[in-house]
Order: structure tokens, then sequence, then C-alpha cells
């Protein structure tokens, strides 16, 4: 893969490389020639990031800035379940305090880390930010309902890239802000739910699969939702 869109000797970073997906993202990043330097950031580097704590976000922000231009940012956080909160499947399992936490590890935190990097994008020549969205969050696709915190923190954070993309495309024309669903991935956040018949992917093969997404993308796709083979998701 050589991504062969992005202009040469940019900066590449990677938000939530603790992850299967984001460690995979960094590892194919790193294994081309298309970026200078490429820049993981979770809980576990230093600087260290908490996407509840946006100071460490934008430390995180300044210190790539610093690097040089920013020409890839993946946002490959997201949270789904842990010991303490399971998806809901009913109404009635709804509670204030989970739905809270989703939509601010799922919405919140990505939208602050979008305040931090969008300025920092140069003003000429392809650049993109990418953050991982999830096909459930898409209210049009939406047949079988459960899952509400996910669902809802979901389509939040695609209304907030579609916001976001607006107010980028005036300050530079060939940057973009999209949402990316990167299918059902073989991660500790999809593992209880794998078994359901849907085709699952490696984290290699989903990062492969989400930079051939980038590296196709053209500046009119701002603000869109794709899936991990490029076609547009309904809202």
């Amino acid at each position: 893969m050589t991504l062969e869109s992005f202009p040469r000797s940019g900066v590449a970073v990677v938000f939530g490389a603790g992850g299967g997906i984001g460690g995979a993202l960094v590892e194919a990043l790193r294994a081309t020639d298309a970026f200078a330097q490429v820049v993981a950031f979770s809980r576990g580097t230093t600087p260290p990031i908490d996407l509840l704590d946006e100071a460490s976000l934008e430390r995180a922000a300044v210190l790539a800035a610093g690097l040089g231009e920013l020409r890839l940012v993946f946002d490959a956080t997201g949270f789904l379940h842990d010991e303490h909160q399971r998806p809901e499947k009913s109404w009635r399992q709804l509670d204030a305090v989970k739905l809270a936490r989703s939509f601010a590890l799922n919405a919140i935190g990505p939208a602050l880390i979008m305040k931090h990097v969008l300025p920092s994008l140069p003003v000429s020549g392809k650049a993109v930010f990418a953050t991982l969205s999830a096909r459930v969050g898409s209210i049009g696709d939406n047949k079988l309902g459960g899952w509400y915190s996910y669902r809802a923190s979901k389509a939040a954070l695609n209304q907030l890239v579609r916001t976001a993309a607006v107010e980028l495309t005036r300050r530079s024309r060939s940057a973009l802000c999209v949402a990316l669903h990167p299918g059902t991935v073989a991660t500790g956040l999809s593992a209880p739910f794998d078994a359901t018949g849907l085709e699952v992917h490696s984290p290699e093969a989903a990062a492969r699969n989400l930079l051939a997404v980038v590296d196709q993308l053209a500046a009119e796709a701002t603000g869109g939702f794709f899936d991990w083979r490029g076609q547009s998701v309904p809202w």
C-alpha cells in the first residue's frame, strides 16, 4: 500500500493506538513510505491520552502538529462494553449514567480531538481526519433496535463529523473530515458479538481496508460516512 494520494513527507497520527484497529493502523502506516513520521497516542503512550481529559488530547495534538504537516489523522477510539456496561437490549435497561458515558467516549471525546486537530490540517494538498463510526449508528439502517447508547452516540458522532466538515471546507477545500465503518473486526470490542454470521476481519485486514478507503476519497467526499469498501452508509 502506497497511499499515493497524499503529499509526501507529512505526518500521520493515530489516536487510540492501543486498540486492535488502532494498533494495526499504526503498523500499516509505518510499513509505507507515505509519511515522514507516524505518531501513536493511547492511554499507554507518552504523552498519554484520555478521552475524558481534554487537556491530554490538546497536548497530543500540539505535539503531533509540531512534527510537521498533519496529512492523516485517524481517531480509532470507541467504546461498546466493559465489565460495568453492556449494550442495552430494551429501553428498560436505559441508565442515565451509562448513556452519558457512551456519549462521552464515542462522541464528545472524538469531537474534542477534532477541535484540537482540524485547525492544524494544511490549507492546501490532501489531508484527512477520519474517525471510526459504526453502521449501527446509522438511523436509516436501523431495523433491529437495541444497543441504544452505542447507536445514539455513534449517530451523534456522525453529525459532529458532518458539521465539522462544513467548517473545515471553509478553511481548506482539499481537507476531508469523514466517518468510517470498519466492519466487524476481531477485537475485544466485538468479540462477544461476532457469532452473528457477519464477515469478521482481522485488525490487519481492517487497517488495510480503511487506509485504502481514505486513499481513494476525493475532497468532495468530506462530511461523508463510508464503510470499509468505500461505499456510502445511510445516515
